[in-house]
């Protein structure tokens, strides 16, 4: 059967052939040991459950380093053509330029494809070496906002005209100088945050935990000092979701009106309610007591959704409980239009570059992300299961081995062939 691209249907609907063409940026630094050793496995994974009848034609396109030597371009305008077109692609991580040019490259491609959603889910495979005690609690999925807050790249260096003009402007016209503590020597940064990019972003979220049967979407937020931006984003999630979802949910914010107008009793009495009737629990924390809950109770939550910059915090952070982000996949998706990068998590780490020695399951893991994003749930189930079965074998890259006891040390292409031998 021929190659076609993947669409979106009418419906709002992934429409996927047996024979899909995905494009694939391979990265800079590692990122071709670990590519190479990804491809692999989805390619064997995809052949083992589907027996032919599916196939993956991987388009490769160019970006970072090997763009930039070949065509003078780090992020070619071709590059984002294809992605645009094919709707799914896949990348291995990305160096950033230095001394000019684009400040990120995969800022500049969720920005350029309007990826909104940023989806890091973290999970605990048995065997991963973990700095906490009990890592089996640990099973989260965060919806990070994606184009906004001061990712949206609006700074003004010290000392320049446009700081300057900024300055005067904060000064004379929104007399805000006395919050300006050093006024002649301070850059500026602004924070955009939109009530549509809030909703779009918190929509999805309670989307996904209501397909998954999840028990809670968190909105984590800064709200309590920036009640403007985090803290609109707050309200405005509650108000989507009472707006939206009607009875499928129950909000604190419902909660606290229930506890002014009834009394806590009441109001606790109808949130166990809610709970017991399977209605989806829609609540917020203050982000850095999150960052300390997800160490004390992590399994108090499972669909985060937060902005960009405590996204990224959040992310990362919550990833080292279970084993660090060489194990944590993630993808950049535009649930309106289909659109959906789906990416190794981790750095180029340029010093490991051509050694075969790094861990590819943060990759891996994001390729698995992509084929239930295209429906082939067979094959991604098969590989997660085939990745725990190499781990708990210990059988495995050199950032496990080094911190497990009897382990065997593999190569980066070993290790991809040690999870092939283990697809049942």
């Amino acid at each position: 059967m021929p190659a076609s691209k993947v669409v979106m249907g009418p419906d709002g609907h992934l429409i996927v052939p047996d024979n899909p063409v995905i494009p694939f940026i391979e990265g800079d630094g590692i990122g071709p040991d670990v590519w190479s050793a990804s491809k692999l496995v989805l390619d064997a994974a995809v052949e083992h459950i589907y027996s032919g009848k599916r196939k993956i034609e991987w388009l490769e396109i160019l970006a970072g380093e090997k763009a930039f030597n070949e065509t003078g371009d780090w992020l070619p305008a071709e590059s984002l053509d294809i992605a645009r077109e094919y709707l799914v692609s896949i990348k291995g991580p990305l160096t950033t330029p230095v001394g000019g040019g684009i400040r990120s490259l995969n800022v500049a491609l969720r920005q350029e494809l309007d990826l909104y959603v940023c989806l890091r889910p973290v999970k605990w495979y048995k065997g991963v070496p973990s700095p906490v005690v009990h890592p089996e609690n640990v099973n989260m999925v965060i919806f990070r906002e994606n184009t906004e807050d001061i990712y949206a790249g609006i700074e003004f260096a010290m000392g320049t005209p446009e700081a300057e003009k900024l300055l005067h402007f904060l000064v004379n016209d929104l007399h805000a100088g006395k919050k300006i503590r050093f006024p002649e020597t301070s850059a500026f940064g602004i924070k955009p945050v939109s009530k549509e990019g809030s909703e779009r972003l918190i929509r999805a979220a309670i989307k996904y935990a209501l397909e998954h049967n999840l028990p809670s979407v968190t909105i984590v937020h800064k709200g309590n000092i920036m009640k403007y931006t985090e803290g609109a984003f707050k309200l405005w999630g509650y108000a989507l979701a009472e707006r939206e979802f009607g009875d499928k949910v129950y909000t604190w914010g419902q909660w606290e009106n229930a506890r002014k107008t009834q009394g806590e009793d009441a109001a606790n009495a109808r949130l166990k309610r809610a709970e017991s009737q399977g209605k989806l629990i829609i609540k917020d924390v203050i982000a850095d007591n999150f960052l300390q809950q997800i160490l004390l109770s992590p399994g108090d939550y499972s669909v985060v959704a937060t902005l960009n910059l405590n996204g990224d915090y959040i992310s990362d952070a919550a990833a080292a409980s279970v084993g660090g982000i060489g194990i944590a996949p993630g993808a950049n998706i535009n649930y309106i239009t289909g659109h959906a990068v789906f990416e190794a998590t981790h750095g180029t780490a340029p010093r490991f570059a051509n050694t075969n020695t790094m861990n590819p399951s943060s990759l891996l893991l994001s390729g698995v992300m992509m084929l239930e994003y295209l429906g082939w749930t067979e094959a991604a189930e098969c590989i997660e299961e085939a990745l725990a079965t190499t781990i708990k074998r210990k059988r495995v890259t050199i950032d496990f081995y080094n911190l497990m006891h009897d382990a065997t040390l593999l190569k980066t292409s070993e290790f991809a062939q040690e999870i092939i031998k283990n697809l049942v």
